[in-house]
């Protein structure tokens, strides 16, 4: 919006140009959607206190988060609605990527707040079949708008090698599907710990900001040999109010957590990961810079693998991951900066990789 209303008037002050460049719209929404959410936590933290609608147990937490019971949760509403204003106030609004992820946010965040909401009232939230088959129909509506009405390219960038570029034409859409929901429910996994899911979003957002203004520069993607696409640049925009959001959270995630996420939260940031790194045409690398989602899903698979196939055996003491480092004797803390370490240095690794073609 400020764009639009001041960028026409460079033409009688140059002063105003600078609200052309991308580099410096995407450093205030970072700073904006941290105040925002700086202000907006506590404000819904107390509200949400008034209301009950606090964290309830689960059944394959160790009984150590019996303390986090009545902790408010549902925190991903004030992450949401900062970068939702954020963008709006920074952003080319004209620009079809942004919109795209304006609805996964929406789709997935109502997938979210409809099973944290039952959980609230003293259900079992959603059913596991009906949360995969609406996260499924939310991830094909998000295909169909890409490929039908944007044009967007089917073929699948591999990274180490710049001139294998395979078109997996129409089976796009289950590796489409397959990268938003799994992402989604990767960061859902994470969220288990205080802060533990949140801090290596803001990383991944950050190394995601960085791929789609690189994605967005013809002269420097042709430079880096990565797949240039027109005007993808501008949804650095939105990882950097998707970034800000997600630090101001922490402010208030950390451990001793007071307030949690929810699935509103977890699911949608989750499924807008994997959604950037598609409109980026970096699906691949979101192995390395969601890593740590993807090991902490991978262990829950093994976990219900082996213990079906032995008839009751188990890999780890618990899973998902951080839960079977806590019943090992880590503390909470040790275990959430080391898997945030983790998380640096599989995106540093990940981002190493543009050099490497």
């Amino acid at each position: 919006m400020i764009y639009h209303f001041l960028y026409p008037l460079h033409e009688y002050w140059i002063g105003f140009n600078v609200f052309r460049y991308i580099t410096f719209r995407t450093a205030y929404a970072i700073l904006t959607a941290l105040l925002l959410s700086l202000y907006l936590v506590p404000w819904f933290m107390r509200l949400f206190q008034t209301k009950h609608w606090s964290k309830t147990k689960k059944a394959y937490e160790p009984q150590t988060h019996n303390s986090k019971i009545g902790i408010p949760t549902m925190g991903g509403i004030p992450i949401l609605l900062s970068v939702f204003i954020t963008v709006f106030l920074w952003s080319v609004l004209t620009n079809s990527f942004i919109w795209v992820l304006f609805l996964v946010c929406v789709l997935f965040g109502l997938i979210g707040f409809i099973d944290d909401y039952q959980k609230i009232k003293g259900g079992k939230g959603l059913s596991i079949k009906t949360k995969f088959g609406l996260q499924i129909l939310s991830a094909l509506i998000i295909g169909i708008i890409l490929f039908k009405y944007l044009h967007f390219s089917t073929r699948l960038y591999v990274p180490f090698f710049k001139a294998f570029t395979p078109d997996l034409g129409y089976a796009y859409y289950f590796f489409l599907t397959l990268v938003i929901v799994g992402s989604s429910n990767a960061v859902n996994l994470t969220d288990g710990l205080d802060g533990l899911a949140i801090g290596p979003l803001s990383i991944s957002f950050g190394s995601y900001l960085l791929l789609s203004y690189l994605a967005g520069h013809i002269k420097i993607a042709n430079y880096l040999q990565v797949a240039y696409v027109p005007g993808i640049g501008e949804v650095a925009v939105f990882c950097g109010a998707l970034m800000g959001a997600c630090l101001g959270f922490l402010w208030y995630n950390t451990y001793p957590a007071e307030m949690f996420m929810g699935d509103v939260g977890s699911l949608s940031l989750g499924a807008v990961l994997g959604t950037v790194a598609i409109m980026v045409k970096q699906e691949i690398l979101l192995m390395f810079i969601g890593g740590l989602f993807v090991l902490e899903a991978i262990s829950v698979i093994i976990q219900v693998a082996y213990f079906r196939f032995t008839g009751g055996k188990r890999v780890f003491k618990m899973s998902p991951l951080h839960h079977h480092f806590e019943l090992k004797g880590w503390s909470e803390p040790k275990i959430i900066v080391r898997f945030w370490i983790i998380g640096i240095i599989l995106a540093l690794t990940a981002l190493s990789t543009l050099k490497l073609r």
